[in-house]
């Protein structure tokens, strides 16, 4: 497993002025959140390239701003929309494929506009295939304003898309939706290739690492069980913290627990 910090906790800095920031003060595994078309013009992933290079700074994954509108886009009769989706993805997957990045975070449909699993599956696959094409891995993330916000509901999509099924587990969106994170961790098993961690408690649902009372290391131990490949990443909104320094300490003690983790891991399996 790896520790890592997303750009979105800096928003509203431009995309290449927050992974600067990261990396000046030592963050060197990211996820890139995309605020706007022009974060990926050719010049921009340039630069994004630039100090990922001279910072040795990987990045796990992108996430699209574009989610407000996969609704309309792929969940709709309108199938012309679908293909014009599907494309406009492509263009993200290639910036991925340049980047390094494995794994593109889908929000999908919303609750207002549900439509069946089986047809929720069937837009969702042909992303999925898409994405295959580039070396690309689309998993769909738990949001609490959308069909995936359910355990129910990502467990029928894990059955119906058997081996294509992956999800991002987002900690805030499952507290959201009053579903556990350590249940839906059990649940979808390995198919959980990328996590968004923040902690909760009595002071709200998207706090610093050590300021709520979530069990965060024994919430990693079983992750590592199923996925040990996973990144984990720091995805706090912009309220939640009060400057980079507070980021640079969740990611240092994410990244210690990590460490001490695998660690136990390795001498068990010695023992063996």
């Amino acid at each position: 497993m790896q520790a890592g910090v997303s750009t979105a906790c800096m928003y509203p800095e431009l995309l290449e002025e927050a992974l600067y920031g990261l990396a000046l003060n030592g963050i060197t595994h990211t996820e890139l959140f995309v605020n706007s078309d022009s974060d990926i013009t050719r010049t921009r992933v340039h630069a994004l390239k630039s100090i990922m290079e001279h910072y040795s700074v990987t990045c796990k994954a992108v996430h699209p701003f574009a989610c407000p509108i996969e609704p309309m886009m792929l969940f709709s009769d309108y199938e012309r929309r679908v293909d014009d989706m599907i494309n406009y993805y492509r263009r993200y997957f290639d910036v991925m494929r340049e980047l390094g990045a494995e794994v593109f975070v889908f929000h999908g449909n919303d609750n207002h506009h549900a439509v069946s699993p089986e047809f929720y599956c069937e837009r969702f696959i042909r992303l999925v295939e898409a994405g295959k094409e580039h070396g690309v891995i689309v998993a769909q993330e738990n949001v609490e304003r959308c069909q995936s916000g359910k355990l129910h509901f990502l467990r029928e999509m894990s059955r119906l898309l058997g081996d294509d099924a992956h999800f991002v587990l987002d900690v805030k969106q499952a507290v959201r939706a009053e579903e556990n994170p350590v249940n839906m961790l059990h649940m979808l098993g390995s198919k959980v290739c990328h996590i968004h961690i923040s902690d909760h408690g009595e002071k709200g649902d998207c706090l610093l690492l050590g300021a709520g009372s979530f069990r965060i290391r024994s919430f990693l131990e079983v992750l590592h069980t199923y996925s040990p490949e996973a990144s984990v990443i720091v995805e706090l909104y912009r309220q939640s913290y009060r400057g980079i320094s507070d980021l640079v300490g969740s990611y240092r003690m994410l990244s210690h627990m990590i460490g001490s983790i695998e660690k136990k891991a390795g001498e068990t399996v010695e023992k063996q």
